[in-house]
């Protein structure tokens, strides 16, 4: 076991210190919910029927139920952990994972498994950003030329070249904001259209045709794609950082009120879309379920634009973080001045790398497998209770230690099954893609 210090260790402090653009902490509890709604309500909301098409009715129930309640554990949990020694807070992921694994130790456990969450979010959102751009346009305006869907992505990466200049979490919270009500609107679009469009003809829930091995890889893949739905705790230390804290008022009471009204949102948009769209379309659901939905065209129009805006805040809130990271790596290795050429240098490269790696890789439902096997499972399902093993030491086989080793085999097995899955997918589609259409 990894002995805990009982003071946060030098190297964390000095960061903290030497850091640019330190959390302004003045928030309120509400930009925690909708701060964590714009992060974790994304676009892989809409991806969820696809996922219930191969794992069926009860296993895909029951996958949602149970990645629900263990994250919201887990969210728990790191929101206990911000302060866990008094007077101190871990305003990062990686300021945590350096307090429970050692300062050695700690970032290369941490900060790749973080940055994979942040990076992948970024590419995904860029992809699915570009798509409903396109398709919003397409429904709208029927006798307008067709452009490549590369474009599009193009386009909703130029939007980010600006966005990115602002300078931290508060300065977003706007954006953020009406991406957390978009989300919410296009869910509940997503749903009531399958509801009123009723069952398709011949509708079938059997398992896809297909060989029992591409079956077990999809099967996998679907569930990266629904930990790829509960997507928020990367960011969860740093939305915490923003709100005030004081001795009789300490920042966990609101973050957790915030918490919990993130959640309940969460679950009036997954459920009902995972197993209403399952019910309308079946085995034959897209992996976006509003491509599988034709009528009425200006609702899905409405629906793709409110996808659209609801990623352009989202991409925002998942570079924050990274947009922090690379400018302080820049000040402290480079003696790069802090100021506006900083950040103007740092996040537009940030920018042009994922919209590279977007245009370059635009599977939809195959980008989340991989992603939620290899980074959001880690970050939601086990990290936080290894690192609260680790640093609260509950009593050995009581029901807190039980539910924190059970979440840390349920997470290391979605990681590894989704992350082959995704990476095999990507490949098997990638032979048959023509880049950069």
């Amino acid at each position: 076991m990894v002995s805990v210090p009982s003071q946060p260790s030098k190297e964390i402090q000095s960061e903290q210190k030497g850091a640019d653009i330190g959390p302004a902490r003045h928030a309120k509890w509400w930009y925690s919910t909708f701060h964590t709604v714009t992060a974790m309500i994304g676009a892989g909301v809409l991806s969820l029927p696809y996922a219930m098409a191969y794992l069926g009715w009860g296993p895909g129930i029951l996958m949602l139920l149970l990645s629900w309640c263990l994250t919201l554990n887990t969210m728990w949990q790191m929101i206990q952990l911000h302060e866990c020694i008094p007077g101190t807070r871990f305003d990062r992921y990686i300021d945590l994972g350096r307090h429970a694994f050692g300062p050695k130790l700690g970032p290369w456990i941490v900060l790749p498994q973080q940055l994979i969450v942040q990076v992948g979010c970024d590419v995904v959102y860029m992809v699915i950003g570009g798509k409903c751009l396109k398709n919003f346009v397409e429904i709208a305006c029927t006798n307008c030329t067709p452009i490549r869907q590369s474009y599009w992505i193009m386009i909703f990466g130029g939007i980010h070249f600006f966005l990115s200049q602002l300078p931290n979490f508060n300065s977003v919270a706007g954006v953020s904001l009406a991406a957390a009500v978009m989300s919410l609107s296009y869910s509940t679009i997503a749903w009531v259209a399958c509801l009123s469009r009723g069952r398709i003809d011949n509708v079938s829930y059997a398992y896809k045709p297909i060989s029992k091995t591409d079956l077990l890889f999809r099967i996998f893949n679907a569930l990266g794609q629904i930990s790829f739905a509960f997507a928020g705790h990367a960011v969860t230390l740093e939305i915490q950082a923003t709100i005030p804290s004081t001795p009789d008022k300490p920042s966990k009471i609101p973050m957790w009120k915030g918490a919990l009204g993130a959640y309940f949102i969460n679950a009036i948009c997954y459920f009902p879309v995972a197993i209403i769209g399952y019910w309308a379309f079946g085995q034959d659901v897209n992996d976006n379920v509003l491509m599988s939905l034709q009528k009425p065209s200006w609702l899905i129009a409405s629906a793709n634009l409110m996808v659209f805006i609801h990623v352009v805040g989202s991409y925002q809130v998942y570079a924050m973080p990274v947009f922090d990271l690379i400018e302080g790596m820049m000040m402290r290795r480079l003696n790069f001045p802090p100021g506006v050429a900083l950040r103007l240098v740092a996040r537009s490269a940030y920018v042009a790398f994922t919209l590279i790696f977007g245009v370059t890789f635009p599977f939809f439902g195959d980008l989340l497998g991989f992603f939620g096997g290899f980074g959001f499972a880690p970050t939601s399902y086990f990290l936080p209770s290894i690192m609260w093993l680790i640093i609260k030491k509950p009593r050995k086989y009581s029901i807190n230690w039980f539910i924190n080793w059970g979440s840390i085999y349920i997470g290391v097995c979605i990681m590894l099954a989704s992350t082959v899955g995704g990476l095999r997918n990507i490949i098997a589609d990638s032979s048959t893609y023509s880049f950069y259409t």
